[in-house]
């Protein structure tokens, strides 16, 4: 793409998350407008969007439901003061969350996005078990690969090694483990490293002593991971191991809410209700930012009390709630459940799942993996070593772009993420895009290791 001077100075003046500047100006990407699963750029070629945007929009861009809600409650009231009350449809809104969610998780408090959400939650929990008799409970136990947002202590939560050290040191209290995927090399059957990963949470809970631990936040299918995906025996397990321990099970949904899994919640795909659920991306269909903690309704009797008593839950921001927010996220959940669109991405992402198994032919495919219509594809060398082959990954990323996808390559696997609404014509047309792009990578990549051998 060739741009302009002025918009050449323009990026030099701001970042794009978590690329180098120097490396984006050389092959630059500009946006104008989007529709359905599709993209534009400036100069009018048009991209598949594989991805939901960042897995967001959900329901496809300029929906026309979401657009009309979003217009129509800006003409009655744009911003309600925080401070002072809340707005009816915030209101309206917290009752439609607290519907769908899994079991008694009715305790809706609304946020700007999932950063705030996983944050928020991981304070909730704290200042509960303050307010229980159990003030020493603070430590929080995620994953090794996994990812909570940029926030303080979403960062000190994440497992995600260049993206956090940069930062540190962080905030004490936050320890890690291992997720199951780790273990493939020491067992050959996957139900076993699940269940050895579950016992490993186990094991830190007791020597960290369980009287200091406060909960386990963790994503029920790990993203920056590679698409991680445990059996829903680890998540039995690591229920009653949460359980056994007084230690709240948090599941960060902001990647799998809102139908992807096949139900509108991964915990409902799992049948394990955790304690609290972070939500956010899906929620907005990318129209306006807003996100959600979902908890235990019963937990909330610790935060009612006198005036004298100070009970309430000492977390807010200015955005927080925002009825425009509202309108759009009742909106999106009105329509996944009218149209029953967490069904059809139960039946597409089967469907998605038999394409992408298509690649194994060209024999640098480990394993398909995911659920529903969030999908994820590990690469390798061979299927004999199953070495990472991340230089496929890389040129996979350039050619993608090139070849007008739009990919999450992170770079020894890739993966998908339609919107709900994508039809097996559009999977078909997203796959061979894929497999295209596949093919060349692998001709590039392998033209290069014939190149610095010389030529042999």
């Amino acid at each position: 793409m060739a741009i302009d001077s002025r918009r050449e100075a323009l990026l030099r003046h701001t970042f794009i998350d978590f690329m180098q500047t120097a490396e984006f100006l050389r092959h630059p990407l500009i946006f104008e407008r989007a529709e359905g699963l599709h993209y534009w750029d400036i100069e009018g070629r048009r991209y598949f969007d594989a991805i939901g945007g960042i897995f967001v929009a959900c329901l496809g861009h300029g929906h026309p439901r979401v657009l009309e809600a979003l217009r129509e409650q800006a003409g009655r009231m744009a911003f309600a003061p925080p401070l002072h009350g809340i707005s009816d449809i915030t209101l309206d809104f917290i009752e439609r969350l607290g519907g769908v969610a899994p079991g008694n998780l009715k305790f809706v408090k609304p946020f700007s996005g999932g950063s705030e959400s996983t944050e928020a939650a991981m304070k909730f929990a704290r200042q509960y078990f303050k307010q229980t008799g159990r003030p020493g409970k603070y430590k929080f136990i995620s994953r090794y690969h996994g990812y909570h947002g940029g926030t303080g202590a979403a960062m000190a939560a994440s497992g995600t090694g260049p993206r956090k050290t940069k930062f540190e040191p962080h905030m004490g209290g936050f320890l890690k483990v291992f997720p199951p995927n780790h273990y493939r090399r020491y067992f050959s059957d996957w139900d076993e490293c699940n269940r050895f990963a579950a016992r490993a949470l186990e094991d830190v809970i007791i020597h960290e002593d369980p009287d200091t631990v406060a909960g386990f936040l963790v994503e029920p299918v790990g993203n920056t991971g590679g698409i991680i995906t445990p059996t829903v025996e680890y998540f039995r397990m690591i229920r009653e191991i949460c359980d056994r321990h007084d230690v709240m099970l948090i599941f960060d949904e902001v990647i799998t809410g809102f139908g992807k899994t096949g139900s509108m919640f991964a915990a409902q795909t799992l049948g394990v209700t955790p304690d609290i659920i972070c939500c956010g991306k899906g929620l907005s269909n990318g129209v306006f930012p807003i996100g959600a903690m979902i908890a235990r309704e019963d937990m909330a009797d610790a935060f009612y009390g006198s005036a004298e008593q100070n009970l309430q839950f000492a977390h807010g921001h200015t955005f927080a709630g925002n009825p425009l927010a509202a309108a759009v996220g009742m909106a999106v959940i009105g329509t996944i459940v009218e149209e029953q669109l967490d069904l059809r991405a139960r039946r597409m992402g089967d469907y998605l799942a038999s394409r992408l198994e298509r690649l194994k032919e060209y024999g640098v495919v480990r394993e398909v993996r995911g659920r529903g219509i969030l999908r994820g594809v590990e690469l390798v060398k061979d299927t004999n070593s199953m070495a990472p082959y991340p230089e496929l990954g890389t040129a996979l990323k350039r050619i993608a772009v090139e070849q007008g996808v739009i990919l999450r390559v992170d770079p020894s696997w890739f993966a998908v993420s339609p919107a709900l609404v994508a039809s097996q014509a559009d999977i078909d047309e997203m796959c061979d895009l894929i497999e295209q792009c596949l093919a060349q990578a692998l001709d590039a990549v392998q033209v290069r290791a014939v190149s610095s051998r010389g030529g042999e």
